[in-house]
């Protein structure tokens, strides 16, 4: 007989053996045989019994799980409670490929997000004004009111119109936010509707490297101009403001810029003598500049430098611009002869009154037909001119003409072809003119013409200081 004698327990874990392993063998030890009584052999015919522990292996050991409980078999068989069959898992990941794609695109670039939050929190809309309530930054900045992106998909701000640019909107208030849009790199139009936007106009707007096209007009702006400009600017237009110092020579040396507008400002000094920009289109009006007029471009259609304090002869500037259809040289010291040649250009709108030009009127041709001609308020003499009779209006009041009307002009206002004849203050002695259209004016107060003709009644309040003048300072007036 043997004696099973089993190791010492220890503290060790037990391992777990995978499925057909044995535990290590017992130790035996060879003991006194014990009487034991004898075995009941077991019928060969019998299998183990189900539940018995020999008839089943382990759990770990079966092949397939155990039933469930009786308790979930109803649950678990419903249809409802069987798993989905898997898809295929591909379309979830091209869905978010193409959202992140849309979204990268919509994307504004982060440096000009930030300018354009610094804009909106400079300014402000004047009462009646909702230009900023669609500048919501939940949303894409470039479906703004006033801001256009670049369609390339770089995602940068290429156009800011800020304000209602519809007539009589009201515009915007706050100072000028120049530093952020200074960082709009990308920038090629920059425009301001007028308002009452204060600060001034930076060196780092006005040379954006891609601007094109800058218009701040009617505004509070204020300072000096900066010294240089965007070399690829085209079109600058800084009117109505308060800008004060001299224009900057840089402006006016610019490639590609036709349209300068620097109207009603305090601007003082000298044009700049080098003009080579190709200008369209030029206004000064309403400044303090002083001096001569420098040579300009033969590409000039509008001439505009009234109310300044220019001064000298301005003849032989004028006739190198052929293409002119616009010049405006009012209330100014220019002095000289009127030249002949501008009669002969297309110049739909002639402005010349209150300077100090003298002499006759001498035109090389026709005024353009129905053009608006006023020289009133100079020191010209001789007689009226016939050619100025395909004229819509002539002013030619305050000067010293003399002599008689010619017929040509006569009939164009009896005709209505000529809808303003102003002819007061000066020392014509005849005015063989009719009745007129109710829509025609013809004045003719204050000449040597006894008796004055009907039709000063369409002269305006002021049109004259008299009826007539005295015969003492007609004598010997002839033309």
């Amino acid at each position: 007989m043997w004696d099973i004698t089993y190791p010492r327990p220890t503290r060790q874990r037990r391992k777990a053996f995978p499925c057909g392993a044995h535990p290590p063998r017992l130790a035996l030890q060879r003991t006194r045989p014990s009487p034991k009584p004898p075995r009941r052999p077991a019928p060969a015919s019998s299998p183990p019994h189900p539940t018995s522990p020999a008839a089943q292996p382990p759990p770990s050991c079966r092949s397939t799980p155990p039933p469930p409980p009786t308790h979930l078999i109803g649950v678990m068989s419903h249809p409802r409670a069987s798993p989905p069959p898997r898809r295929p898992r591909l379309l979830l990941p091209l869905l978010l490929l193409l959202l992140a794609a849309a979204a990268a695109e919509a994307t504004l670039h982060p440096v000009d997000y930030l300018a354009l939050q610094a804009v909106r929190r400079a300014l402000s809309d004047l009462p009646g004004s909702r230009f900023f309530a669609s500048w919501d930054f939940t949303a894409d900045p470039c479906g703004f009111a006033g801001v256009s992106c670049s369609p390339d998909g770089s995602t940068r701000v290429v156009a800011l119109a800020l304000g209602d640019p519809r007539a009589g909107a009201p515009g915007l208030s706050g100072p000028f936010p120049s530093a952020a849009v200074s960082k709009l790199s990308a920038l090629a139009s920059l425009s301001l509707v007028p308002g009452r936007v204060t600060g001034a106009l930076s060196p780092a707007v006005a040379a954006l490297p891609a601007l094109r096209f800058l218009a701040l007009a009617g505004n509070l702006l204020s300072g000096d101009l900066p010294p240089a400009f965007a070399p690829g600017l085209r079109t600058v237009d800084l009117s109505k403001n308060a800008f004060t110092g001299r224009v900057p020579p840089s402006l006016l040396q610019l490639r590609d810029l036709r349209t300068l507008v620097l109207s009603h400002n305090a601007l003082s000094g000298e044009i700049p003598r080098s003009v080579r920009a190709p200008l369209v289109h030029l206004d000064l009006r309403s400044n303090r500049l002083s001096g001569g007029v420098p040579p300009l471009p033969g590409t000039l259609m509008y001439l505009s430098l009234a109310g300044n304090r220019l001064s000298g002869q301005v003849g032989a500037v004028l006739r190198r611009l052929p293409r002119l259809a616009f010049l405006d040289l009012g209330r100014n010291w220019f002095s000289g002869e009127v030249p002949g040649e501008l009669f002969a250009f297309r110049i739909g709108y002639l402005q010349l009154r209150k300077n100090a030009f003298s002499g006759e009127l001498r035109p090389t041709g026709r005024v353009a037909a129905g053009a608006t001609v006023d020289l009133s308020h100079n020191a010209l003499s001789g007689r009226v001119p016939p050619e100025l009779a395909t004229a819509g209006a002539v002013y030619l009041n305050g000067n010293r003409f003399a002599g008689e009307v010619p017929r040509e002009v006569a009939a164009a206002a009896e005709a209505g072809r000529m809808r303003v004849l102003f002819l007061q203050d000066n020392f014509l002695t005849g005015i063989a003119v009719g009745g007129v259209p109710a829509s025609a004016a013809v004045c003719a107060h204050w000449n040597c013409v006894a008796p004055p003709p009907a039709v000063v009644a369409a002269c305006p309040a002021k049109g004259g200081r008299g009826r007539r003048r005295p015969q003492a300072q007609c004598g010997g007036r002839r033309g």
